[in-house]
């Protein structure tokens, strides 16, 4: 159940206690590849809690005291499920077993003070509604199930305030944990840093900044309104999602059908910044650009076409970006719906 490797840093060679007091100064971030904590000013935590059984991979992962815990590519701070027993002083199996009884109970409504009703009293009042526990994911044929921050919190509370039996271990993790925040904790822990979410596209503009033949315009330039409209909608726009390439490929075919009525499209040179994987290809890509005659044709298109009936499709293939999953992709595809004028009255 382990994430891949070049995904997994060392174990942080400290105790809970010595990281809760370094999250306690002057909060700092630390690169993936160095197991002391700094004291640089942090970025903001991720918006909200919007969870989703979701196909998302494992940025990083590291273990601190036993714990296992890491971040997904989507922002979501996690405990494994050997982690999350680790943290509560309780069996993996019982990890297990609580994820199973809060998909078969949870229809039924809260009613007593039993491990699942306290479970769904508190995460639906934190905003958790999802029907399971945990986020999944596989690397290499193996199932990995990663616990939210909200859901770990959640039972960690369980065990050291709720839960019949005497648990010291669970209710010192809660202490520790409670501090700093979980979230925060795991962030520092795995030296996960939250990117500026315009990062990307910024450097993307700059590098192909005038990069356009006179005369002629590029899909990316175009596209400009729909990209800031993505980042907005909090899409990490980046190497993994460029919306140009899906609107590039579709109007290429449509040019098929209209070139005959234009001067020819001619390659440019598409470089990406480093940042980009797709740098280690640059001075061998080349992207199409297009007559200017066509650029109303492109933005009838584009407005008609692309947008109402090909858009959709292409951000569902993004939705494990999103905190939301699905719903939340659903809900940025029909932002571009046709807007339907209102009937006037007769």
């Amino acid at each position: 159940m382990s994430p891949p490797k070049d995904k997994i840093i060392e174990p942080i060679n400290d105790t809970m206690e010595n990281v809760v007091e370094k999250l306690m100064q002057p909060a700092g971030i630390k690169s993936s590849n160095n197991n002391s904590l700094s004291t640089e000013t942090p970025s903001q935590p991720a918006d909200g809690h919007q969870y989703m059984l979701l196909d998302v991979d494992v940025e990083v992962e590291t273990t601190v005291d036993g714990v296992e815990m890491g971040v997904l590519e989507n922002g979501i701070p996690y405990l494994t499920q050997n982690g999350l027993a680790e943290a509560c002083g309780i069996a993996r199996s019982v990890v297990y077993d609580i994820a199973k009884d809060w998909v078969k109970n949870y229809d039924n409504e809260v009613l007593g003070n039993d491990r699942n009703s306290f479970l769904k009293e508190y995460l639906f009042r934190n905003g958790y509604k999802e029907q399971s526990l945990y986020i999944e994911t596989e690397s290499n044929g193996v199932k990995h199930h990663s616990y939210p921050d909200i859901v770990s919190m959640a039972v960690l509370e369980y065990y050291a305030f709720e839960s019949k039996s005497d648990n010291k271990k669970a209710r010192e993790n809660y202490r520790k944990f409670a501090q700093y925040g979980l979230q925060q904790f795991i962030y520092k822990s795995v030296g996960y840093e939250i990117q500026d979410k315009w990062r990307f596209h910024n450097e993307r503009q700059s590098i192909l900044h005038n990069s356009v033949p006179l005369g002629y315009f590029s899909v990316f330039h175009e596209i400009n309104a729909l990209t800031l409209d993505l980042i907005r909608a909090n899409l990490p726009v980046n190497d993994k999602t460029v919306p140009d390439a899906s609107v590039g490929i579709h109007w290429a075919k449509y040019w098929e059908s209209i070139s005959h009525n234009h001067n020819e499209r001619v390659p440019f040179p598409c470089n990406y910044p480093d940042s980009y994987r797709q740098s280690q290809a640059n001075g061998y890509i080349e992207a199409n650009a297009y007559p200017d005659s066509a650029l109303p044709e492109f933005k009838k298109w584009f407005r008609q076409v692309y947008l109402p009936t090909k858009f959709p499709t292409y951000i569902l293939t993004k939705a494990k970006m999103l905190k939301g999953g699905i719903e939340q992709a659903k809900k940025i595809g029909n932002l571009f719906k046709p807007k339907q004028l209102p009937k006037k009255e007769e």
